[in-house]
């Protein structure tokens, strides 16, 4: 097979995701959008009656707010790191999951921050932030770096959706409304896959990605700034920013995995998405994993050795009130990757991929942990003792945010992949050669056999 007959085999094989949608997922995204209307409706009602319709009072300013917030964004930051290390690679293997990777970096970025404004009270007065910024503030430093590490991650998913823009406007044999035909020709901006394109292209992308590592480290720190520059106990750590980054990279990982199974088996790729991109990404998850407990144990047990009032307070919440949590985050979470990974048999898809997902709970239980108990434990206590004021319960409306934060990435996920091949078909064609292909010589007889059965 020649390159134009490689490509249309592949525009044929990745048709059915673009031309329709199933039942399941249909019904699918209609759950995910009532969900997301749910929580537009909980933002109206705290915006309507205040911030007395969540469990954040004089003491606990933040809650699931901030803990989204920083938990969201360090996906979004390790995902744009490892998109960018991914650019690097010259490998095939890195094509099939390329893609997935930097979708979650974008969407990650355009949800999270929305978290923060509904920390803020008077949202009437949030363009004051950008009118008469401070630039001795921490805060001001992240608006900055998110705004700009936003518009570059949207600037690179583009330029990396060129390709298949174009792959998309001149085949002829997807059976596609006019309106998607004429929006990839749009898209596509006349770009024609000739080397001189194709070699700006990739000196662009190359260059961006460079950047992205580089503002990734650099926003992630800021945002353990704002933490690490107070004197709140359990904050003030000079190793909060290389924690925040790991913990952060393990987080953006574990998403990644969970997304490839779900798309594995749900778009049936698992000639693409193969048992060696989760051992692969396993093998990190175990590295990330035990970095994590590392830094984490130094973390508490300079706190512990301290003996400083303020800091055993906390100590003695988070092994009181919050065990079993601190059990979870902290213990669970570093030692599960570790078990599954080790042990051949355990090294399965299924079970690194359920190791994941616990990873991703365990992570955001973990910034809980970070956020919520030292707030309760300030370090000048307010003068309100009521129990309401001390101690942090979220309401409905929090968890209805939640959800329709889960929900918006869940449904707009899915509406990218029906519009663009969550496989890159351009990266499959022009990936750098292994043995002479690819992809292997029995993926495209088993490609070209199920479209000539479909065909008859």
């Amino acid at each position: 097979m020649d390159k134009s007959e490689k490509k249309l085999a592949l525009v044929k094989e990745f048709a059915p995701m673009l031309e329709r949608s199933t039942k399941n997922s249909k019904i699918f995204m209609v759950f995910m959008l009532l969900v997301v209307l749910l929580g537009i409706y909980a933002a109206i009602r705290q915006m309507v009656d205040g911030q007395e319709v969540t469990g954040m009072r004089d003491n606990v300013v933040w809650g699931f707010y901030g803990v989204n917030f920083l938990y969201i964004l360090g996906v979004s930051y390790a995902a744009a790191f490892i998109s960018a290390i991914l650019h690097f690679i010259k490998t095939n293997w890195k094509s099939s999951i390329v893609r997935i990777v930097e979708i979650v970096t974008v969407l990650s970025l355009m949800i999270g921050p929305f978290f923060i404004f509904l920390c803020i009270g008077r949202l009437d007065r949030l363009h004051y932030l950008f009118m008469y910024p401070r630039i001795q503030s921490p805060i001001t430093w992240d608006v900055i770096a998110i705004t700009t590490d936003l518009v570059v991650c949207i600037v690179y998913l583009y330029l990396t959706f060129l390709p298949d823009f174009a792959i998309l406007r001149d085949h002829d044999e997807l059976k596609l409304p006019k309106w998607r035909k004429n929006l990839y020709r749009y898209l596509a901006i006349g770009y024609k896959d000739t080397p001189q394109q194709k070699a700006r292209l990739h000196k662009i992308t190359r260059s961006m990605s460079a950047m992205i590592i580089m503002m990734a480290i650099t926003v992630y720190t800021i945002l353990a700034w704002i933490f690490s520059l107070t004197l709140q106990p359990g904050w003030n750590s000079t190793i909060f920013a290389p924690y925040f980054m790991v913990a952060g990279i393990y987080a953006g990982l574990s998403v990644i995995i969970v997304s490839m199974y779900i798309l594995r088996r749900v778009y049936h790729l698992e000639d693409y998405i193969k048992r060696r991109h989760f051992t692969i990404a396993g093998y990190v998850m175990m590295i990330l994993a035990l970095l994590f407990g590392y830094l984490t144990f130094s973390e508490y047990f300079s706190r512990w050795y301290s003996n400083k009032t303020y800091d055993i307070q906390l100590l003695n919440s988070l092994f009181d009130r919050y065990f079993w949590y601190f059990i979870f985050g902290n213990y669970v979470t570093v030692f599960l990757p570790v078990v599954v990974i080790m042990i051949p048999k355990l090294r399965t898809i299924k079970l690194i991929s359920i190791t994941a997902a616990i990873a991703v709970l365990g992570i955001w239980i973990n910034r809980y942990l970070i956020v919520v108990p030292t707030l309760e434990n300030p370090y000048i206590p307010i003068q309100d003792n009521r129990m309401e004021f001390v101690y942090y319960s979220p309401t409905w409306v929090e968890w209805a945010l939640i959800a329709a934060g889960i929900g918006a990435f869940c449904l707009l996920f899915t509406l990218i992949t029906k519009f663009v091949p969550v496989i890159p078909i351009q990266e499959l064609l022009d990936g750098p050669v292994q043995k002479g292909k690819l992809l292997p010589k029995e993926t495209w007889e088993k490609m070209i056999v199920k479209q000539k059965t479909a065909e008859s």
